[in-house]
């Protein structure tokens, strides 16, 4: 992606005035609001990053952090990287990440945060679309050697011209001079982080930010869950999901909070941080917490600072809210969100845990939802019906696949179905898109299902959703079988690795039936399978 077509001209200048008139849009840029931090209290700890393996504890204070930054941002620039070019980092929760993103911003380069899970397959079309011009990655973690899938990679895509292996020291920099390279000055309006999110298509979809877009969320959170200097806030959800870009990266450089990143979910380890670190803040998927309240000892820990776990990627069962909020002593608030649209809806500080328990929230400032038949045409307080959102939080478009990024007057349909209340508090009721939730983690089954399609001995085959009482759902694959041979799980999940598709992708459990339910005009009867494995469990 060249540097020219990334500059105002994903953002119609009627949206723009529109939203600046609001107030929900600036003039600022990340480095505007971190750098007040840096120069006024620059011994204040910025990051706390904790090896989950090792137990090793790094600290960084937000003077640290700036000129680590700086450096990063030196070193971009003697590489090449202009203003608009994609710099991508598959890394950890680790300090390295809030650094490179910063580094981003202070040139202008459009950040990619990617998950660590992917493998070879991914990346390749990932960078394909994005033409990243440089490629982060840790030396191993959990045992991986992403040294190797790194330059599988760039010896796969021409366009990725540098990988820079972050070691256990950190960066490692020819010049240890800090620069002094005046940079092209950094529209808010213009491109600032891609984040791939998996759709109804099968394939991921580059989700386009601007500066604006992603801070007007951050200011809207900022607001309804009262954080300041003050907060230390957990960040266990990964920094390549918006919603832990949004709390662990973003959140800290706006309020001037400290953020203590975890890289691998390890119970027992996080409930020693909310202890040992006075955290007062926590976000997360449903499961974590599920498995920080009913940890054994929970009750027998200092948890006098912790004031708010917000939980976002699956509802919040109703006894588990009661059950968290006395045994953690803080509120627990659900939001609703996605990564075109960022947070949209969230409980209040101030409302009753039933709302909490029973509802996904109202919409923040500046952004509205509705709910809608199939004509889009508003339904009944209370009905059923298509959830659409727009607003000021809402994404300028998917990267080089603008057909499928389409608004009727300015509303974005998120495939999502929900209901609404009288006070406007929504409920997700259900899923138009063919996904499944494990966990947080939105796994699109339409690719996988195209994958095992190729296996030599299978003739058909549909993927749904079966329950699980910690990760809400895991994937259970129906498959039709060619010949009267036995196929076994083991044998589908090595196909699959054999292709590059990453574990968590990969169905948990296998069904050989004869033949498929299919509908009069020839489509898979999925409420079929999914009303039969209703019963299933992981295997």
């Amino acid at each position: 992606m060249k540097s020219h077509q990334n500059r105002n001209v994903f953002l119609p200048v009627e949206r723009i005035a529109e939203m600046t008139a609001a107030g929900a849009w600036g003039d600022k840029t990340i480095c505007d609001f971190f750098d007040r931090w840096s120069t006024t209290c620059p011994d204040r700890t910025a990051i706390v990053s904790v090896n989950s393996e090792t137990g090793v504890r790094d600290t960084m204070s937000f003077g640290e952090l700036g000129e680590l930054s700086d450096r990063i941002a030196a070193d971009l620039h003697n590489r090449g990287v202009k203003l608009g070019d994609v710099v991508a980092a598959q890394l950890p929760n680790t300090y390295e990440m809030l650094a490179i993103t910063l580094a981003c911003a202070r040139i202008g380069a459009v950040v990619n945060p990617l998950m660590p899970i992917l493998r070879e397959r991914e990346l390749t079309h990932i960078f394909t679309l994005t033409e990243a011009k440089v490629f982060y990655v840790p030396d191993t973690f959990r045992g991986f050697d992403f040294r190797s899938l790194a330059n599988v990679v760039r010896n796969r895509v021409p366009t990725l011209e540098h990988v820079i292996v972050v070691g256990a020291n950190g960066f490692d920099f020819e010049d240890e001079q800090r620069s002094t390279v005046e940079y092209d000055a950094v529209n808010p309006n213009e491109l600032f982080q891609i984040m791939f999110t998996s759709g109804t298509t099968g394939e991921p979809k580059g989700v386009m930010h601007t500066a604006n877009t992603l801070f007007a969320n951050i200011t809207q959170l900022e607001d309804r869950f009262e954080v300041t200097q003050d907060d230390v806030i957990l960040c266990p959800t990964p920094t390549a999901h918006q919603l832990g870009f949004l709390f662990g990266v973003l959140l800290p450089c706006v309020t001037g909070a400290t953020v203590v990143f975890l890289d691998t979910w390890v119970t027992e380890k996080a409930v020693d941080l909310l202890e040992t670190e006075s955290v007062s803040l926590c976000m997360g998927a449903t499961p974590l917490l599920m498995d920080i309240s009913s940890f054994a000892d929970i009750e027998q820990r200092d948890l006098s600072s912790f004031r708010l776990f917000v939980s976002g990627g699956a509802p919040i069962p109703s006894a588990l809210v009661s059950q968290a909020a006395k045994k953690l002593g803080a509120k627990i608030v659900s939001v609703w969100g996605m990564t075109e649209v960022l947070a949209v809806t969230t409980v209040k500080l101030d409302d009753t845990d039933d709302l909490a328990a029973s509802t996904d929230g109202v919409a923040l400032p500046h952004t509205a939802v509705s709910i809608v038949d199939g004509n889009r045409r508003p339904v009944p307080s209370g009905t059923e019906g298509v959830l659409e959102t727009r607003g000021a939080t809402l994404c300028v478009g998917y990267l080089k696949r603008p057909a499928l990024f389409e608004l009727s007057d300015g509303w974005f349909d998120t495939g999502d179905l929900a209901r609404m209340d009288d006070e406007g508090y929504i409920r997700i009721t259900g899923r138009s898109k063919d996904i499944i939730i494990r966990g947080g983690e939105n796994i699109s089954v339409v690719e996988i299902e195209g994958l095992l399609f190729e296996h030599p001995r299978i003739a058909a085959v549909a993927i749904v959703a079966m329950p699980d009482p910690r990760l809400g759902e895991r994937a259970c694959a129906f498959v039709c079988l060619i010949d009267d041979e036995p196929l076994t799980l083991d044998e589908t999940r090595d196909f699959l690795l054999d292709q590059g598709v990453a574990k968590v992708y990969i169905p948990e459990r296998l069904e050989v039936i004869e033949e498929m339910p299919m509908t009069a005009t020839g489509k898979v009867q999925k409420f079929t399978l999914r009303d039969i494995a209703q019963s299933f469990t992981a295997e």
